[in-house]
């Protein structure tokens, strides 16, 4: 009786350890021998990008930032060759305060020109060009024959306003609307009955016509013509000496133009 009383005492104790041990978690301390491994996510890629091509944007590339076309806010410097076509459709000449039959005569002239323009809307601007030329003058037709006068610079600043019809587009033709005034200067008389020369003062109206391209980047090709009306007033001698000529002319100059500009 002794004997199988310690049995059953001997198998409960082993069942309860049994449990105990389940409810500790003993077999984890079996599991926790194994080595533990962190798992963690790969990194995600970042594709490299090439620098801002607006940083490095050549002088002659046009670069994805290079705005296409001339707007408002821009301002364009051009440089041009141009030729000053006199016209001289209507003049009149008076030796000693008589009427002399024949016309005014005046050379045509070539030379650089330099235009600033300033976009006060995508349509309008406003431009200034500056130039100078040399024209030899000289009175054709008259009885004595053709009397050279002299030889004279002109100096004449145009301001024009102009309507662009295809703003921000490559090509943007324009007509424009303003007023020249010239100025002459370094006048050289001719001599002969020619001992002195004077050419006044004068001003008018002009018109222009052209178009802009943009050939690359900020860098455009531009053609122009510009219509002038002046009426020159010219003097040669004084009134006392032996030959005293007076001329009135309507100089009308055409000039036509072709350059390059660059946007600022």
């Amino acid at each position: 009786m002794n004997i199988s009383l310690k049995r059953l005492l001997s198998a409960a104790t082993g069942a309860g350890l049994a449990v105990m041990l389940a409810a500790t978690g003993a077999p984890a301390r079996a599991q926790s021998s194994r080595p533990i491994v962190n798992m963690q996510a790969a990194p995600t890629p970042h594709p490299v990008l090439p620098p801002s091509g607006g940083s490095s944007c050549g002088l002659f590339q046009t670069c994805a930032n290079t705005r296409i076309g001339l707007g408002k806010g821009d301002f364009i410097v051009r440089l041009s060759a141009i030729g000053v076509l006199p016209e001289n459709l209507d003049s009149k000449i008076w030796l000693n305060g008589q009427h002399l039959p024949g016309h005014v005569g005046t050379t045509n002239g070539v030379s650089p020109e330099l235009t600033f323009e300033y976009f006060l809307t995508d349509n309008i601007s406003v431009d200034l060009i500056a130039a100078s030329t040399r024209h030899e003058v000289s009175l054709d037709g008259t009885p004595l024959g053709k009397i050279d006068v002299a030889s004279t610079w002109v100096l004449p600043p145009t301001v024009t306003f102009a309507w662009h019809f295809r703003p921000h587009k490559r090509f943007n033709p324009y007509v424009g609307v303003g007023a020249t005034m010239a100025w002459f200067y370094n006048t050289q008389p001719a001599g002969g009955i020619v001992q002195k020369a004077n050419f006044g003062f004068t001003g008018g109206p002009a018109v222009d016509i052209g178009f802009d391209y943009q050939v690359v980047g900020n860098w455009f090709f531009n053609v122009d013509a510009k219509q002038m009306f002046l009426r020159a007033h010219a003097w040669a001698n004084d009134s006392g000496s032996g030959a005293y000529v007076r001329a009135h002319d309507s100089l009308d100059p055409t000039v036509v133009g072709m350059g390059i500009g660059y946007r600022f």
